[in-house]
């Protein structure tokens, strides 16, 4: 979650800070690696008031909602480590309002998590995807 910056030259956008700016990396890089799957992306940052998911896109079978995580280093755990039981919750709740605001809720759809690994000093090492990554919650 960014900030906005009060004082003097605050423009009312959300502070820019380096993990915004490797979030964005992440994001763009998964886009990249998904259509060279064949993936087709719908959108990107779908916001609504159940929260957001990074990347909507579609293959020959499947609407796909696509979390993406990228770190840099690994003392924090691995990328997909930080999809936790409440960011499942959350995505399946945003991909079903995603549905129903679409009127596709008879459509067959996924949700897969992107891992972006990043080296401790920001070297891209690997980009990992987990198709079905979300099925049901615990």
């Amino acid at each position: 979650m960014t900030k906005s910056v009060t004082g003097s030259g605050n423009t009312g956008r959300p502070k820019q800070t380096a993990r915004n700016g490797l979030g964005r990396t992440g994001e763009r890089l998964a886009a990249d690696v998904l259509m060279n799957k064949g993936y087709h992306i719908l959108e990107r940052n779908f916001r609504c008031l159940h929260g957001e998911i990074d990347l909507v896109a579609e293959d020959e079978h499947d609407l796909i909602f696509v979390e993406v995580k990228a770190r840099r280093g690994t003392s924090y755990g691995l990328p997909e480590d930080a999809v936790t039981l409440y960011k499942r919750r959350k995505l399946l709740e945003v991909a079903t309002y995603y549905l129903d605001l679409h009127a596709c809720s008879d459509r067959s759809w996924r949700i897969d998590v992107v891992a972006v690994q990043f080296s401790r000093l920001g070297r891209l090492e690997e980009i990992r995807v987990y198709q079905h990554a979300i099925t049901d919650i615990e």
